[in-house]
């Protein structure tokens, strides 16, 4: 999912953004070049900081782009007349037909996030009429929802609110609508009403907050949907939007807090009791924070403050310049980001539930977008893997669907198109601060 975050030039694995902004000639709106998929996506590879070294272009393989192109043209046939997409009832895991169920705004937002991140805008891409339905079904849906409540929509009962929680509409809307700014810089009309309904949703998320700094209505795996609170928050943070500090360093603290760095181990009473839910949210909160506390200390051992070999702790972080109460929070969410991480990867961990459904699908983005965010250069050998394992369990027909929990097969298409397609993302995710 297109969370906004910020890397440094390191060795790590970066994508070459297939989606430049230009000008469109017709309508002045500063767009995005839409992806020839058949060129293929590209990534580049950092060695050392000198940005002046020379990189190495990967291709993506062939097999991955066919796949995300049979995805694509799926999805765009799945999408109903209102513009939305959905996922359907917890009482109706079986019905497959996305034409069957009614659109709702946290599958509508995964699809639009996909279609964002795989080239298209507003005003350009092959799927860009699909793209502007999609948002204008979701800005009325925030619009049009009452004040003070914590959700935008009145549906109930969606495999996606029962899993995930019951506030995840607004929590999946306010992420779409954030990334969507990227692409309205000189549309200021669409920029103000964009905005405006983010605020919404930001002030729906922070109301929602529970003084752990979880999510309220919390659902079967609780612990994802107050993960994707907290990135919801950083990101339309980034964007200028107001947010209340205090609540997104309590987001934060929460999904740390979930993880054992010492022990290798996590609290899965929020997670349904999987290791995978927890231990990939806890690694994805705290990839910003561990990030600067890497940064931080490479720059004391530049200026001479602490020695090259000194590891990243609390001393040595105030060493660098960190008040008390900053040198804990960063360590903290260092260590913690490295196990939970690391953690993630295994393949007994990756097992989840013992089967896919859309929880293990959304548990691998996170573990993903951690590792781009917190510079790790295990990110190629983490995509390769993926990549190879969603392709495995692709159906004939372009999508995916979940074997328990969350089987809808538009939710799971999405998700997977926004893992198989991260690397158009790794540039933007990493231009944030």
């Amino acid at each position: 999912m297109h969370y906004s975050s910020s890397l440094l030039l390191v060795p790590v694995l970066v994508a070459v953004l297939s989606a430049k902004p230009l000008n469109d000639s017709k309508t002045g709106n500063r767009t995005a070049k839409p992806k020839d998929i058949s060129k293929g996506c590209v990534f580049r590879t950092f060695f050392g900081e000198d940005p002046h070294e020379p990189f190495y272009i990967l291709k993506t393989p062939a097999k991955v782009e066919a796949s995300v192109s049979d995805a694509l043209t799926w999805v765009s046939k799945a999408q109903n007349n209102d513009g939305g997409w959905g996922a359907g009832l917890h009482q109706a895991q079986h019905v497959m037909d996305p034409h069957a169920v009614k659109s709702d705004p946290a599958s509508t937002s995964m699809v639009a996030m996909a279609l964002l991140r795989s080239g298209n805008t507003l005003t350009a891409g092959k799927y860009s009429a699909n793209l502007v339905r999609a948002t204008e079904y979701l800005l009325k849906q925030v619009e049009n929802s009452e004040e003070g409540t914590l959700n935008i929509t009145n549906l109930t009962g969606t495999q996606i609110q029962t899993k995930l929680g019951k506030n995840i509409d607004v929590v999946m809307t306010s992420q779409y609508l954030t990334n969507l700014l990227d692409y309205l810089t000189a549309n200021p009309n669409m920029t103000s009403r964009v905005k405006k309904a983010v605020s919404k949703c930001v002030n729906m998320i922070q109301n929602g907050q529970n003084p752990n700094g979880s999510q309220q209505g919390a659902g079967w795996a609780g612990v994802l949907q107050s993960s994707f609170a907290a990135n919801a928050l950083e990101s339309a943070k980034d964007k200028g939007v107001a947010v209340d500090e205090k609540k997104l360093s309590k987001a934060r603290d929460y999904q740390k807090k979930n993880f054992d760095d010492k022990s290798n181990t996590a609290r899965t009473e929020d997670a349904a009791g999987i290791l995978l839910y927890s231990v990939s949210g806890s690694a994805r909160s705290s990839a910003r924070e561990a990030r600067l506390a890497e940064e931080t200390l490479k720059r004391a051992k530049h200026e001479g403050k602490v020695a090259a070999s000194e590891p990243v702790n609390v001393d040595n972080l105030r060493k660098a310049g960190l008040s008390e109460s900053e040198a804990m929070q960063y360590s903290t969410a260092y260590h913690v980001n490295a196990a939970a991480k690391k953690t993630a990867q295994r393949q007994d961990v990756m097992n989840g539930f013992g089967s896919n459904g859309g929880e293990e699908f959304l548990s691998f983005l996170q573990t993903g977008e951690s590792l781009i965010i917190s510079k790790d250069n295990d990110w190629k050998k983490w995509y390769d893997d993926i990549t190879t394992r969603l392709m495995q369990i692709q159906n004939p027909n372009g999508s995916w669907n979940g074997h328990h929990c969350i089987t809808s097969p538009v939710f799971c298409t999405a998700t997977c198109l926004l893992i198989l397609t991260i690397n158009n993302d790794a540039e933007k995710l990493m231009g944030s601060n």
